[in-house]
């Protein structure tokens, strides 16, 4: 009795594990899809809320760590079980990178003019929603272990190159138009690499499920 209560009790730590990343997981691609509204329009109320909820995401990392801990030193998971603890780890670390260019996004807002070219605006709201959906698509592979759903995203990787390289040249152009537009131009070059560097992230995670899985 006292064994089966045992095996219970380490089934029950590792699906709580998995929950965890799962809500950071959610808590990370309300905060990207957020900061990349603030951007697109300009929303400047809207960026203390986005810097305190990365707090939150900080907050899922260091409890997913101490689980981990946990489960490293009192259960030593074998075979699967270990895979899934090194995946949740790598995955929270993933996450969270994620959160902070969100957050940094989300405060190159502040110095923006509210009249930014429309073409401009386009090319990166359809960088921005790739990089989201990607996210959500990993996110989705991860709770359902669908390997061929995370092998997608992460052959999907050179599309966000290709958005991303296309809002470069929009930002380029607005620069060329007048030289007063370097400050603003800076802060946009920024954000967009930014999502590019959340897509490799997410590529990351996808790697990372596609361990997991096989």
């Amino acid at each position: 009795m006292s064994n089966e209560h045992t095996v219970k009790s380490y089934e029950e730590e590792l699906q709580f594990l998995i929950d965890s990343v799962i809500k950071m997981g959610s808590l990370t691609e309300s905060q990207l899809i957020d900061s990349m509204d603030a951007v697109i329009k300009v929303d400047k109320d809207s960026i203390d809320k986005i810097i305190k909820s990365d707090d939150e995401i900080n907050k899922f990392r260091s409890k997913i760590d101490t689980q981990i801990m946990t489960l490293l030193v009192k259960r030593a998971p074998m075979a699967i079980d270990l895979r899934e603890t090194i995946s949740s780890l790598k995955i929270s670390q993933d996450l969270e990178r994620i959160g902070d260019l969100a957050k940094s996004n989300a405060k190159k807002v502040k110095p923006l003019p509210l009249d930014l070219p429309e073409e401009l605006l386009s090319n990166l709201k359809r960088l921005g929603d790739l990089v989201i959906k990607q996210l959500s698509d990993v996110l989705d592979s991860y709770v359902n272990k669908n390997f061929d759903k995370a092998k997608d995203v992460w052959e999907k990787d050179e599309k966000v190159d290709d958005l991303t390289y296309i809002a470069m040249e929009s930002v380029i152009d607005f620069l060329s138009k007048d030289k007063k537009n370097l400050d603003f131009s800076t802060h946009l070059i920024f954000a967009t690499k930014n999502l590019e560097r959340a897509g490799d992230h997410i590529t990351n995670i996808a790697e990372s499920i596609c361990f997991l899985i096989k």
